[in-house]
Formats: structure tokens, sequence, C-alpha cells
């Protein structure tokens, strides 16, 4: 009856990978929506940023506590996928350890050390379940964070547990399987800590250990394919598009603002200077209204966002009792872009459904109440920038709606007329200075 399980788990490996592919595809054509986006290339530089930032999470170690033990999963989800390599093989072929007759003892190490991680990612749940449902930690109690976020954020922390619990029981009942001297199971030597779980087990006929261990071992190969798929709807797709996001992040100081190339070149054409390689077209929009305004790369901050609100604890305008939070700003951007994906692939209406991101996702009360002080962009374990998408909002409203507040307004005119914010002419700029050497002249006589 071997071949009959090696049958379904190819069924079952194949359905995954359809749905998998079939949504890697609806999330590539979701971020293809926005604008061109063309990086400096510096190559290098980027390598080394996606090596710190993604692979090292450099920046989460500014929180160390929560940065451990986040790496203990982050570690644990890589280690234990070797494992998982294992689990496919021997679902392929029929087999069962196909690598410890070869491994010997140190196949047994490779299994503890698996183990050892295992128990870490168990308990790093554990904890962050309690940071989220018990402690009340302030930034995973936000507006944007009811309902479905929350639940996705527990949703994947118990299913981690549970793989983790069943790694550990697979192992337990496949030791003492061992100990019996049943012919198909592999020679491991003791494993640490699943040996802690054998008196659970102990007391079962072969039958029942054989059916509670290949229970398990089915458990977590179709837990890890269906994690696999669900990973894509989730928050937790940063996993996958870290690495992409922090290699293609603007590597230009967090300070500088990017000039709106339509309006460089009007300026540039109104003062007469020559431009290269330029054709003067229609300008669609100035700033962004919608999704497909922004640029791609803004579209893969929203999908990598991990809404660990680092950003949003850091606004000073979300501590100071503004609705500005620029991690809702990520995830509305990303349900948009979502809405109008699947839209657009059921032939519906798509981008013309009379919904727009600025007003029926992000409201204009929102974006302005924005610094732009960057607090958000440093914060960010990797590296969004949700600065840049509202920028994008602000100029729309500004330069297509001219709806910024009223007091923005008179400031941009005096600008335009003043070259300065105040409401008097450049020769007046330095009476201040004229004014206090006065003053500092009276002093001393």
């Amino acid at each position: 009856m071997q071949w009959v399980s090696q049958i379904a788990f190819l069924i079952t490996l194949g359905v995954a990978g359809y749905f998998l592919a079939k949504r890697i595809g609806r999330i590539r054509s979701n971020i293809k929506l926005g604008r061109d986006y063309k990086p400096e290339k510096r190559s290098n530089e980027r390598l080394m940023q996606m090596l710190l930032i993604a692979f090292g999470q450099k920046k989460m170690f500014k929180k160390p506590i929560p940065a451990i033990l986040h790496f203990f999963i982050y570690a644990g989800f890589l280690i234990i996928n070797i494992e998982v390599l294992e689990f496919v093989i021997d679902g392929l072929l029929g087999t069962h350890r196909v690598f410890a007759p070869f491994l010997g003892s140190a196949y047994g190490m490779m299994m503890n050390v698996f183990e050892f991680f295992a128990v870490a990612v168990l308990v790093a749940c554990i904890v962050f379940l309690i940071r989220r449902n018990v402690l009340g930690i302030d930034r995973f109690k936000k507006i944007e964070m009811k309902g479905w976020p929350t639940l996705d954020a527990n949703l994947i922390l118990v299913i981690e547990s549970v793989l983790m619990l069943a790694i550990l029981s697979m192992n337990a009942t496949d030791q003492l399987l061992q100990e019996r001297g049943m012919a198909h199971y592999n020679e491991t030597g003791t494993l640490f800590f699943s040996s802690f779980f054998m008196p659970l087990f102990a007391g079962m006929s072969d039958g029942a250990l054989v059916m509670v261990e290949r229970l398990a071992w089915w458990f977590h190969i179709m837990g890890i394919l269906a994690f696999a798929v669900y990973v894509t709807y989730s928050k937790h797709l940063h996993i996958f598009l870290a690495f992409p996001n922090t290699y293609f992040t603007d590597l230009s100081p967090k300070g500088k603002m990017v000039n709106m190339e339509e309006v460089t070149t009007e300026v540039k054409s109104m003062l007469g200077i020559a431009q290269e390689n330029t054709t003067q077209g229609e300008i669609a929009r100035l700033g962004a209204k919608d999704v497909n305004d922004l640029t791609w790369k803004n579209l893969m901050d929203a999908y990598s966002c991990t809404e660990c609100g680092r950003c949003t604890a850091q606004c000073p305008a979300n501590i100071t009792g503004k609705k500005l939070s620029p991690r809702k700003i990520m995830m509305d951007t990303r349900d948009r872009v979502e809405e109008v994906g699947s839209s657009i692939a059921s032939k519906g209406k798509g981008l013309e459904d009379g919904k727009f991101l600025l007003g029926d996702y992000i409201s204009a009360e929102e974006v302005n109440a924005c610094t732009t002080c960057n607090a958000c962009v440093e914060a960010c374990p990797v590296n969004i920038n949700p600065l840049s998408i509202i920028l994008q909002l602000r100029r729309y409203a500004a330069l297509e709606e001219s709806s910024s507040p009223a007091s923005w307004n008179a400031m941009f005119e005096n600008v335009e007329n003043n070259f300065s914010p105040w409401k008097f002419s450049a020769a007046d700029r330095f009476n201040w200075a004229a004014e206090l050497k006065e003053e500092e002249q009276n002093k001393t006589e």
C-alpha cells in the first residue's frame, strides 16, 4: 500500500504547487500595476544591504528581546526546512528518514539541532502570543489592527506552535518504534527534546504508534504546504518579499525628497534650460490618487509590510493623537491593490470602480498630519517607505485638487512670490538681523 501514500503525496504536492503558483502570479500582476521605478544600480551595496537587513535582521536588534525571539523563529524556519526536504524525498520515494543511513551518527546530531530550534520556535511563539494578547502592548492595539490583522497574527503563531509539536510528537513515537525493532524505522540515536514526549505514547501498541507517527508526519508536511499558500495572503509574506524589498530600497539619504520629473521638466522648459532625451507629452496625473499612480516599489513595500507597528510607534503625529498611522498607510495600500487586482482578474471594473486610494482608503487628514521626519522609514525592519506614498498622495491633493489646508496654500503662495514661507519680500528677509544688531549696539552704549 506504500504506492497509495506516494500517489497521495504527489497529489498533495501538486495541489499546493498549483495554488501557490497562482497566488504568486496574482501578487506579481498586482505589483506591476504600479508605475516604473528605476533604482540606481550599485548592486554591491544593494546585496550587502539585503544580507544585513533581510537575512541578518540588523534593524530588528534595536529591541533585543523581541529580536532574539524573532531570530529563533526565523532561524527555525530556515533550518527546520532542511528536514522538510527529507520529508519531501521520503514522500516521493516511499522511504523513511532517507538521510539516516548515509549520515550515521551525524544524523542524530543534526536532528537534535532541528529539535532545539523547534522548541525555541515553540517558546518564542508562546511569548509572542502573550505579548499580543495579554500584555496589551500599545502598537498591537491600534485601530487598524482590529479584526483580521490581529486574528491573522495569532493564527500564524498558533499554526507554527502546532507544527513544532507535530515534529516533536513524530520524533517521540519514532524513537519508541526504533526501540521496539520496527524494521521500517532507521536508527537516529537519542533525540533529547522529543524524548520528554515519549512517556505520553509509551503505553500504545505498535500499530497505534505507527498511526500517530504517520499522522504527525502527514500533518506536518501538509501543514507546511498549506502554510506556504496561506502566507501569500498574510502579513507573513514578508518572509519572502523582505529580500527583494530591501535589495531595491532607495539608497538616497533619507532626508532627500524625490522631485517630480514632470514638474522639473516643465520648470526647466520655462527657464529655457536645454534637456536631453525628453519627450513632451500629456501628463497623466501629478502625484498619486490611486495605486496605479504609485511605483511598483511602493506596492512591493505594501506587500512586504510585517504589520509590526514599529513605524507607528515612532511616528510623532500618531504619538500626539493624530489619525496618521504609517502602518495603516501600508495596509490600506495593500488592501486597495488587492481589491483592484481581484477585480481585474475576474474581468470586473478594476481601477474604474469609482473608488480611490486617496479618500476611500486613506483620508486627507491622515496624510496632512505627516511631518516628513522619516522616523517610520528608519524604524521599519525591512526598509519600507510609507513616506513616499504619503508625499505622492499629498502632492496630488495640492497640485490636482488644490485641496491642501488654507494655511498651506498661503505658504505655497508666499514661497512662489517671495521665495520664503512668510508674507514679506525677499529684500526684507534679513530685517530681523538688523534689529538684533541695533539692540546689541544699544546695550554696548
